[in-house]
Parts: structure tokens; C-alpha cells; sequence
């Protein structure tokens, strides 16, 4: 029976946001199951052999123009659903075990998901060291060996699907040479190695951290905490100095029916903070999990970004427009936003920093450890999902290859749950490109104030308003006629 692609998108559009908001209660602390299985069980007919090949089988037969845009884009949801399927019930049973396990540690214990919160507010490094031993061992033990089921089973199916490899089809799928963008951001290691330790070795000493070469992977989050920096970031101007931010832009927060913030506390909460846009443009959740300072201020900045491009689509768009599309537009938005944090004119105008010094030399070095680590791990990935991957080497290969570019002593634990579908490791490193574009011809129109700028919120707001029709270099192209690289960031870490 022929794919009636009407229906198709309508039942399509629920599935997603259903997904949307079952994870939204669920990582918000709300709830502490993930109860994915029943959705997926609800439509079946989505993600089903047939229909994948169906869709790939019309992808590939379109002219191109918005119609192959959705058709691609469908695709990529079949494609995911098609494997979601497949390992739902090991990301619920991942997800359950992450809200439920309990780390020991000498005073008790603390809740898993609640590690990287102790970390962060602990100023003794045994400790932080301690807390994360007990954690990896709970995730090589209890978790890994679900990572491990779902990342054979998708290797599996996508062969049965025809493409030789996961990152194969990715590649395809997204239209995006991930081989190539490997060689880029490899440039973009080589580029600033010689720069990275004076960039970051002055941060890690001024917070009492050893050097680049003695750090720990489970120093991090206290490196990020930036406590030093708290009393330029005061917790009770985390939400007007946002607020205030978005009216400079013409946007009022308040007012926005359609945007819902959530920074209470909980248990379960996960840390990582998150934006759920449960249905764009009508229903977007905005989810941070308070720590306090600098790092809190970045987090409800990024995802502010997500949560104003999505709250701020055409409602008019097709829905592979709305939701569906290449995230690295999104991430894009969200990194423009949280740059910001870190902008001497910002600083001063909203927080009242007379003196930013030590603030931006915190967010370079910070920036450029993340750039540098995401840069090791889509090589890293690469191999990983390849046709015939040595999983038994995997371990060290993680290990070796992030710890090499962020000159971290890196632990073998997360070599497989530090992984995230779909290579989501290449919206980000393409998103980070992209922000450089974006804020500089931000500073160019409006000014080094251009947050303070209705006419820069409305020329935002056009773009936002594209929801992800187009991929990121598309839209750079039609928006500033330029070319996407890594070029222009990596002089931006060269310079002084």
C-alpha cells in the first residue's frame, strides 16, 4: 500500500510531541519514569521497515526545493524512530536507572544524576575524584552493557537498511561529509594546540585546579563552576538580567504564553539543562537545574536561545520545518545567546561588571577545551560507528583520543554513553562555527550593544522564524552570503 505522506505527517507531528514532553517530565524531575515504550508502541506504523524505505525510496527520487527538504527530514525521524524502537526499552531502563541509582560517598550517598552538582560545590579534589570512581563504576557495571545492546542493535538495523555503516547513513541522511568535517576540526586541534595551555592554565590555577597534563576529568565541573566568579554573577539576577536581555531584543518574557521556565530544584533533576519544545511555536519548556554562578548564567542563556528560535517559528511552517531539520541552526542560536555571558559591553550593562578581565578569560578557556574535546570526539565516533568497529579497542580509543586534545586524564568509562545519536557531535561543532557568523554581523548592524537593539531582536526574530527550513550552511549562505568553517574561530583562540 502506497505512503500516504499527509497522514504520515500528521501522525508524525504527535509522536514527536509526546516524546517531547514524555522526556520533558521526566529529566525535569517530574517524574521519575521514562515511559517511552507505550508511545512508541502507540505508533508503530511510523517507524516501521516499510516505511523507512518508502520515504528513503521518495527522498530519493524528489527534485529537491522545500518538498525533498521535508522528505529528507522525514526520513532522519523514520530512520531514528525505526532504531528508537529497537532499544526503547534500554533507554527507559538507562534513563530509570540514572533518577533511581545512588552513588556511595563518605557522608552517604548522592543521587547519580546529582554527581556533577556535588562535584561542582566541592572544593576538595579527592573527593571530586571519589565521587566520580563510584559513578563510573555504577556505569561500566549497570549501565554500559544497555549502551553496548543499543548501539550493536543499531548497527544491525542499518545494514539491514542497506547503508554499510551508522555513520554512513548519518552522513547521508543529514547531508552533511562528516569525514570531512573530521579533517577540519582536526585542523582546528592543530591550530590551537600551541595556544591552549596559556589559554587554560592561568584559569585552572586562579579556581586551585591542577595544571593541563595533571587535571581530572572529574575536576571539570568545579573548573566550570567558576566560584572565583560568583560575585560577578549573583544567583538573584540569573532570570531578570535574561528577561531583561530578551526586552532589550523587543521580546517580553512575561509575556511569552507560549514559553514556560522551569529552575526549580529536584531530586531527580537532571543537571544538564535542556529546552523541550513540546510544540512549536506553542509550547516550549525552558529547564534549568540551578548550581549557581557563571555556569548557571551560560546554561539558562544557551537554552534560552533554543527556547526564543523555537518560541519564535512561523506557526504557519510545515512541521518537518517546525521540528524536524538540521539542529546546528538551533545550537547556533542557543550559543549566540550564551556568548553573551561572557561580552565585556553584556557584562557591564546587566550585571554591572566594571572590570570583565577575569570573566572572559574564564569563558575563553572554558570555550576552547569544549571545542577541542568535541573536536576529538567526532574522529572518535567515526570510528566507533563505522562498518566494523573494534569495539574491544573503543575504551582506550576513547580515553586516548579526548584526553589528547583536552590534555585531561581521561577515564575509559563513558566510551560508550558519551555518545549521542544521530552524530549530534556535528550540530554542535558546525553550530559553534556558525554563532562566530552570527554575532559578528550582529556587532557589524547594531553595535557591540546589539543586544540592546529592537532592530537586531527583529532581524533574530526573521531568522527564527525560518524554524529550521534550512541547514545551516543554507541559511548562513541566504542570510550573510558566506561559507561555513572553522577558520575564524580558531584566530579568534590565536590572537590575544
Amino acid at each position: 500500500m502506497p505512503l500516504d505522506l499527509d497522514q504520515y505527517r500528521d501522525r508524525a507531528q504527535r509522536f514527536v510531541s509526546e516524546i517531547d514532553r514524555e522526556y520533558y517530565l521526566h529529566l525535569a524531575g517530574h517524574k521519575p519514569e521514562l515511559e517511552i515504550e507505550p508511545i512508541y508502541d502507540r505508533h508503530a506504523e511510523l517507524f516501521e521497515r516499510d516505511a523507512v524505505l518508502a520515504l528513503r525510496e521518495r527522498a530519493g527520487t524528489t527534485d529537491g526545493g522545500d518538498e525533498g527538504r521535508r522528505l529528507h527530514y522525514l526520513l532522519q525521524l523514520a530512520f531514528g524512530g525505526y532504531l528508537g524502537v529497537a532499544t526503547r526499552r534500554e533507554a527507559e531502563e538507562i534513563a530509570q536507572l540514572e533518577a533511581s541509582l545512588e552513588v556511595p560517598d563518605a557522608d552517604g550517598t548522592v543521587a547519580y544524576r546529582q554527581v556533577y552538582v556535588e562535584q561542582a560545590n566541592e572544593a576538595d579534589g579527592e573527593r571530586r575524584a571519589a565521587l566520580e570512581a563510584a559513578r563510573d563504576e555504577l556505569l561500566v557495571e549497570r549501565l554500559n552493557p544497555l549502551h553496548l545492546f543499543a548501539l550493536d542493535r543499531a548497527h544491525e538495523l542499518t545494514r539491514e537498511l542497506g547503508w554499510p555503516s551508522y555513520a554512513t547513513a548519518c552522513a547521508e541522511l543529514q547531508g552533511i561529509d562528516l569525514e570531512a568535517l573530521a579533517r577540519q576540526t582536526a585542523e582546528f586541534l592543530r591550530r590551537t594546540d600551541p595556544v591552549y595551555p596559556g589559554i587554560a592554565d592561568p584559569r585552572l590555577a586562579e579556581a586551585g585546579l591542577p595544571a593541563l597534563g595533571e587535571l581530572r576529568r572529574s575536576d571539570l565541573p568545579r573548573f566550570f563552576r567558576a566560584t572565583e566568579l560568583d560575585a560577578l554573577y549573583p544567583r538573584e539576577r540569573l532570570v531578570p538580567s535574561f528577561a531583561e536581555t530578551l526586552a532589550g531584543l523587543g521580546l517580553d518574557l512575561d509575556g511569552q504564553r507560549n514559553v514556560h521556565l522551569d529552575t526549580e530544584p529536584r531530586p531527580t533533576k537532571t543537571p544538564r539543562a535542556f529546552c523541550s519544545p513540546v510544540r512549536v511555536p506553542d509550547e516550549v519548556y525552558l529547564v534549568v537545574a540551578p548550581v549557581g554562578g557563571r555556569d548557571d548564567f551560560g546554561a539558562l542563556f544557551h537554552e534560552g536561545g533554543h527556547t526564543e528560535h523555537y518560541a519564535n517559528t512561523d506557526a504557519s511552517l510545515p512541521f518537518e520545518f517546525r521540528h524536524l531539520g538540521d539542529n546546528a541552526v538551533t545550537e547556533s542560536f542557543a550559543f549566540l545567546l550564551e556568548h553573551l555571558t561572557e561580552d565585556p559591553a553584556w557584562l557591564a550593562a546587566r550585571l554591572g561588571v566594571s572590570d570583565p578581565g577575569e570573566a572572559l578569560a574564564h569563558a575563553r578557556a572554558v570555550k576552547l577545551y569544549f571545542l577541542r574535546r568535541y573536536a576529538a570526539k567526532i574522529g572518535y565516533e567515526l570510528e566507533l560507528r563505522s562498518a566494523d568497529p573494534d569495539l574491544g579497542a573503543m575504551p582506550g580509543r576513547y580515553a586516548e583520543l579526548v584526553g589528547s586534545a583536552t590534555r585531561v586524564r581521561w577515564p575509559e568509562a563513558g566510551w560508550i554513553s558519551d555518545v549521542d545519536e544521530g552524530f549530534y557531535v556535528a550540530c554542535y561543532l558546525r553550530a559553534w562555527a556558525l554563532e562566530t557568523h552570527w554575532r559578528r554581523a550582529a556587532r557589524e548592524r547594531f553595535g557591540e550593544r546589539w543586544f540592546e537593539s529592537a532592530e537586531a531582536g527583529a532581524w533574530l526574530r526573521g531568522l527564527w522564524a525560518q524554524g529550521q527550513r534550512l541547514g545551516a550552511d543554507e541559511l548562513l549562505e541566504e542570510a550573510l552570503g558566506e561559507e561555513l568553517g572553522f577558520a575564524v574561530m580558531a584566530g579568534e583562540f590565536e590572537s590575544p
